[in-house]
């Protein structure tokens, strides 16, 4: 493989380096850029791949992948609904079957939201299979959405659910295990939200379930949610909306500060 390509930002003008002579003379050592910084990529005997870098309001990637429900293009299974796509390390994990079955059962709320639930987990559909059995037989439920196979974690490497050990917390092949992520998207297939969890750590359905209908509410109403939020709580006017306006708008404000006014819009 060939070295790193250094990043722009990172280059520094030569004449600007102390020279030879008084690098030595001083003890002055050159710069240097360890590799997670210079590239953010990774390498198989087949292949060298960029890992995008995401962000809140960037598009998802796209990708192609096989699924427990069927081969699928990412963008185009969306559609014109909103997606969730959260990660598992692996089948048959303790912590991962408690919180499929846990979606499993949410997933009729997810679908009055217009919301798509998608998994994946590193490991081929036959496992994904068997371990959909034990699932719905564990939490006494039926799993009805697809779970994708990525047992190379192409799809894993490419929205970045591994953690900061990737060089070292590898399976018996040597490949990064996956950490459990989750991203909410929207229609027009934006990131609208990330939540990233350790191994350790179970997800919180509700909350999963709340901050889509946070993001939501604000879309349909132009407004923000304060801390604690849920669906008929009282929301906030966002600053850029002045309170006579949000009057004509809204009705009832409560203004608490000049930056801080409430109002429902459930009511």
């Amino acid at each position: 493989m060939s070295a790193p390509r250094m990043a722009s930002f990172l280059t520094r003008p030569a004449s600007r380096l102390p020279s030879a002579f008084l690098r030595q003379r001083y003890r002055i050592q050159a710069p240097r850029y360890t590799y997670p910084l210079l590239r953010r990529s990774i390498a198989s005997p087949a292949e060298e791949r960029e890992q995008p870098r995401l962000r809140l309001g960037s598009i998802a990637p796209n990708f192609k992948a096989n699924t427990t429900q069927g081969d699928i293009e990412f963008h185009e299974w969306i559609g014109d609904k909103w997606a969730i796509l959260f990660s598992h390390p692996a089948d048959f994990t303790p912590v991962c079957t408690t919180e499929l079955g846990a979606f499993a059962k949410l997933k009729p709320e997810f679908d009055r939201r217009g919301v798509k639930l998608i998994g994946l987990s590193a490991n081929n559909l036959t496992s994904h299979s068997e371990w959909i059995s034990d699932i719905n037989d564990i939490s006494n439920t039926s799993l009805a959405f697809p779970i994708i196979a990525d047992p190379k974690r192409h799809i894993a490497w490419l929205y970045d659910m591994v953690d900061e050990q990737d060089l070292t917390n590898v399976d018996q092949k040597g490949i990064a295990f996956t950490i459990r992520s989750v991203f909410v998207i929207d229609p027009a297939k934006k990131i609208r939200l990330t939540m990233m969890y350790p191994a350790s750590a179970g997800r919180n359905t509700a909350e999963v379930l709340r901050v889509v209908d946070s993001l939501q509410t604000g879309d349909k109403k132009g407004v923000t949610t304060p801390v604690d939020w849920v669906p008929g709580g009282d929301v906030i006017v966002p600053p850029t909306v002045s309170t006579a306006d949000a009057r004509k708008k809204f009705g009832d404000v409560r203004e608490i500060r000049p930056y801080l006014r409430f109002t429902n819009v459930d009511k």
